[in-house]
């Protein structure tokens, strides 16, 4: 079994142990995420999970508050997804620049989730049979995995 994929550095900020082949995974994300961010229709439930309504039993304050906070929303996750894909191949990061990761993985968590309505319940079984759910859902799995490292190394 291999050690940890991100540990808090003894010089400061945290090293990312993270073999080529799940950088490479990796690298799908940033663009994907992006753009559904950008060119999404706001009528995709996964969209809507990343802008939940602020208040649901009033779509009309809902409404204004999604005016008010969409678009510095938006701006905080592009800056995430460019300061995640800036730092991919980086054995080394700050702790500004790992929270940025953590930001980025959990909207892809999310987004997938509701792409294959996975519960707490749900495992591989589930999704057998259909190779495009199967590898879709082994990647929620490994993105669970390295956002609960990240949380501990940033909790450590």
């Amino acid at each position: 079994m291999r050690g940890a994929p991100v540990k808090r550095s003894r010089r400061g900020g945290f090293d990312l142990r993270i073999p080529t082949a799940e950088r490479e995974v990796l690298g799908t994300i940033p663009g994907m995420l992006r753009a559904l961010l950008v060119e999404g229709d706001a009528a995709d439930p996964a969209l809507q999970r990343l802008y939940p309504k602020a208040f649901t039993d009033d779509e009309d304050a809902s409404a204004e508050f999604h005016d008010i906070t969409h678009d510095e929303l938006l701006e905080q996750r592009l800056t995430a997804i460019d300061t995640m894909e800036r730092t991919l191949r980086s054995d080394h990061v700050t702790e500004d620049e790992l929270l940025a990761w953590l930001a980025a993985l959990n909207d892809v968590r999310l987004v997938l989730g509701v792409r294959l309505a996975v519960t707490e319940e749900a495992t591989a079984a589930d999704f057998a049979g259909d190779p495009e759910a199967e590898r879709a859902y082994e990647l929620y799995r490994y993105l669970s995995y390295l956002e609960e490292h990240v949380v501990d190394a940033l909790s450590s």
